[in-house]
């Protein structure tokens, strides 16, 4: 019979647990070594944006990158947790008036609904310097060559080059819609980076060969592309209460998106041709990759 913890779902809310857990001991008071104080509404505001629940999907794609090729499950764990103050980082930013203007996310006020706009920057600057803490910090178990692996390709993907980057091209994208090819750029860049740092991180943890790298971070390219057309077409077709934030912006807005120019048919068939390609890059690694092309096919079928 099987083991019901080893299920996609089980694994998925088990990791979401321990991520919230551990963000919630790295965001308490105490005051870290060479910290001078940690300000109670800074904290807050940054607590906020982050202890909000959520599938802490990208920490998952770490944990299970990493448990595929025998990794340190701790050391994926603390990766999991960077990568979400990353993500979450991001978020607080994009929510601002300046930017996407949302008062809601994940059903709550934004930070800077619930705090400030400058509370809000600052704690988006907070955490994403903090997530290059929590990596580099002594507390996470890998050799300083694989800890400056890590913090490079983290960089790469959250900076102009990769999810910032990416959310400029969005913005450029209100005044001046973009081609197909630019959607797909603008994509890769502000949704996809991070998805597929999550899954190349799970190599680099393992130490793995550069092959598994190129095939890790190859099949969170696909994975990346998956979640954002589902996301197009949630904002197209999904409820506001059930995604937990607005819905029908990218439209109101002008935005180009893959479902706008083909259509929610033609949007169904590629999410179906991405998981299989996503699927087939995992084939090497046989049953051990069950639960990744679980998740593949999860992104691609999610409703929130």
């Amino acid at each position: 019979m099987k083991d019901e913890r080893s299920s996609f779902p089980a694994r998925l809310k088990t990791n979401a647990v321990a991520v919230e857990a551990l963000l919630e001991t790295l965001l308490g008071p105490a005051v870290g070594t060479g910290e001078i104080a940690r300000p109670a509404n800074l904290l807050g505001a940054m607590r906020h944006g982050v202890l909000n629940g959520g599938k802490r999907l990208r920490p998952f794609l770490v944990a299970e990158s990493t448990a595929l090729l025998g990794g340190d499950a701790e050391a994926a764990l603390r990766t999991g947790a960077a990568l979400e103050c990353i993500h979450c980082y991001s978020l607080v930013h994009d929510d601002l008036p300046a930017m996407d203007d949302d008062d809601m996310r994940r059903g709550k006020p934004t930070v800077h609904v619930a705090f400030d706009e400058a509370t809000a920057i600052l704690a988006g600057d907070s955490l994403l310097t903090f997530a290059f803490d929590i990596v580099a910090a002594p507390e996470t178990a890998l050799s300083d060559r694989q800890k400056t692996t890590l913090v490079l390709a983290l960089a790469r993907a959250a900076g102009h080059g990769g999810m910032a980057g990416g959310q400029a091209l969005d913005l450029a994208a209100e005044k001046s819609a973009p081609d197909e090819a630019g959607i797909v750029l603008l994509q890769s860049m502000k949704t996809g980076a991070l998805i597929r740092f999550a899954c190349e991180a799970g190599a680099i943890i393992a130490d793995a060969p550069a092959e598994d790298r190129r095939r890790l971070r190859a099949f969170g390219d696909k994975i990346g592309l998956a979640f954002q057309l589902a996301d197009d077409l949630l904002d197209l077709t999904a409820d506001a209460a059930i995604v937990g934030k607005a819905t029908g912006k990218d439209a109101a807005r002008g935005k180009g998106t893959l479902v706008s120019l083909h259509g929610q048919p033609w949007a169904e068939r590629r999410l179906e041709s991405l998981v299989a390609e996503a699927e087939g890059l995992l084939e090497p690694y046989g049953p051990r990759s069950a639960i990744l092309a679980e998740t593949a096919r999860f992104i691609a079928n999610r409703r929130n």
